[in-house]
């Protein structure tokens, strides 16, 4: 697929039942690429729980279903792999643990440096722009400067952050990169999901990669 694809980071607290739910609704609405399991705070015992029931919904949309940060719960749910960004010894281990088998991301970085440091891991993917920051309507300048130069210079695949406007997602695929993640604008509209994700492949697929000789 020669476009920017759909990355759903899930909300950070959230009832497992509906969420399920509408992971299912999601689906219905068109191409997902990777889900990430976002529980900040949660215990392995509650993420492992969690992710038993949501990673074969996840994988039978046909989406990589990706854990953040907790490598024994990513690992014993059969999840596709897990997001780190605790410290760069810790990303090593998990790429160390979990790669080629499984997808190991990563983000969080503040300077261009570190993003490049942390990339030389061996990383599947860099997500820029901070899953803990309130969203607004648009992403974040920050976060489009960043995947602009990213795509333009590296061969290691980016996720850019959109905000909870679908109008301004477009902006985000100009960027290049790779995957443009969704959290509130899915979860907290009142719109139908399937809808929701729909329009925004069809925002995505105006915004095709250039052609590579």
């Amino acid at each position: 697929m020669n476009r920017p694809r759909l990355f759903l980071v899930t909300p950070p607290a959230f009832d497992t039942a509906d969420i399920a739910q509408k992971l299912q609704q999601a689906f219905r609405g068109g191409d997902i690429a990777c889900v990430l399991i976002y529980m900040p705070g949660a215990g392995t015992k509650d993420v492992q729980a969690t992710a038993d029931v949501l990673v074969p919904i996840i994988q039978a949309g046909g989406a990589a279903a990706i854990v953040y940060r907790d490598t024994q719960a990513a690992g014993r749910s059969g999840a596709d792999g897990v997001h780190v960004d605790t410290s760069l010894e810790d990303l090593k281990l998990a790429v160390e643990s979990f790669q080629p088998d499984r997808i190991v991301g990563t983000g969080g970085t503040k300077l261009k440096h570190d993003s490049m440091e942390w990339a030389e891991t061996g990383v599947d993917y860099l997500f820029f722009g901070k899953l803990d920051l309130a969203e607004k309507d648009c992403a974040h300048d920050k976060t489009l400067r960043n995947a602009s130069w990213w795509a333009e210079l590296f061969e290691t695949p980016c996720v850019a952050m959109a905000g909870n406007c679908l109008d301004t997602l477009g902006d985000v695929a100009a960027t290049g990169a790779d995957f443009v993640a969704l959290k509130d604008a899915i979860w907290q509209s009142d719109t139908e999901i399937s809808s929701l994700i729909a329009h925004a492949n069809t925002i995505l697929e105006a915004h095709p990669f250039p052609e590579t000789e």
